[in-house]
């Protein structure tokens, strides 16, 4: 019997592991709603849903593992589940529920070989920034460590293995998410090494402290672009989109001057093609714009509720409220996909 056994687990060592082929190779992640149902949805390049599983709340964003078929959904903020799925199957694996006091955040990204996932999170009752570490295989809770600020929201992995955060700097209530402290807000990118220690920090400048950052992409050469959200008055135009090199001051890159307003205050989401285009989505606004990679704007389209971006090739994927999928470059949008669910905030890459 113990031969056996060691001969059973020898076989098992040499099984291939599981991979994203076997759940339909999906390019993007993405939430939704269909009628009443919250779901996530796999979806191929050309915007065709290839798996979709249901959600017990609204979803925000996703992690997606770098080899293996499963994703983590988030709640939207503030969350008290992050569901670990296994695409293969639509079931769901495991459950996380942040410690005693902790609130999920919306967003958590995967180390580069999966040992590990990262969780945006805060103290509910002073939004003091944490980002939680879980173990990638049995999604064990590790410890956690400080995010740098307030608010955390988005977190990205860079190629070098440091984190970037983009603390957002808004206290909320722990359960209305009602805004407290709109008047000193100090948001901030954090940059944080593969052990937990702050390495760089950046802040706005001072008449700029009520413009909330919120969204990330990385470049390949791991400069960062950052979206915000303005919580100040909507008398001038302030600029939605900033480049961030960790070491150096931030970059505040503006919109043209007749479209300065056409976002009104709000970017929701952010993505940088592998040639440094970035595009950032306001579904206020209606409006998506595309900027070159020193900043400068490119071209603006229109499309109501428009929010969830990904870069495609030397372009773009939209996603939007009404359940429509787009392609996007600089000359138009172009239609994927009409019949969707109601589609959130975010479409995640998988980088497989």
């Amino acid at each position: 019997m113990q031969r056996r056994g060691f001969l059973a687990g020898l076989a098992a060592l040499t099984l291939p592991a599981p991979s994203w082929a076997e759940a339909g190779s999906p390019a993007f992640l993405a939430a939704g709603k269909g009628g009443e149902a919250f779901v996530l949805h796999g979806l191929s390049a050309a915007g065709e849903s290839v798996f979709d599983i249901a959600l017990p709340g609204r979803g925000h964003a996703a992690a997606a593992h770098p080899q293996q078929p499963f994703a983590v959904a988030f709640a939207r903020r503030p969350g008290v589940f992050a569901l670990v799925i296994d695409c293969r199957s639509g079931q769901i694996a495991h459950r996380l529920s942040p410690p005693d006091g902790r609130q999920f955040n919306g967003h958590g990204v995967f180390s580069a070989d999966g040992a590990l996932l990262y969780t945006s999170e805060v103290i509910a009752e002073t939004s003091e920034g944490r980002i939680g570490l879980w173990d990638g295989v049995q999604f064990t809770r590790l410890g956690e460590w400080a995010s740098g600020g307030i608010g955390p929201h988005d977190i990205r992995l860079r190629r070098d293995g440091t984190l970037i955060v983009a603390n957002g700097g808004i206290a909320t209530d722990p359960t209305d998410r009602s805004k407290l402290n709109l008047a000193t807000m100090r948001p901030n990118l954090t940059q944080i090494s593969a052990q937990g220690d702050i390495l760089a920090q950046a802040e706005l400048m001072p008449e700029l402290a009520q413009n909330s950052i919120r969204h990330l992409a990385i470049g390949r050469d791991g400069r960062v672009a950052f979206a915000m959200q303005w919580e100040g008055e909507p008398t001038e135009p302030v600029p939605l989109l900033g480049l961030w090199q960790p070491g150096q001051a931030p970059e505040l890159c503006p919109a043209r001057q007749d479209e300065a307003f056409l976002m009104r205050g709000y970017a929701g989401s952010i993505a940088m093609t592998g040639g440094g285009k970035i595009a950032i989505t306001s579904p206020r606004g209606g409006v998506v714009m595309i900027h070159a990679m020193d900043g400068s704007p490119i071209a603006t389209h229109h499309r109501t509720d428009v929010c969830g971006v990904a870069a495609r090739g030397d372009g773009f994927v939209l996603s939007d409220g009404t359940g429509r999928l787009w392609s996007c470059d600089e000359a138009a949008l172009r239609p994927l996909r009409k019949d969707g669910p109601a589609w959130d905030n975010h479409l995640v890459t998988l980088t497989t």
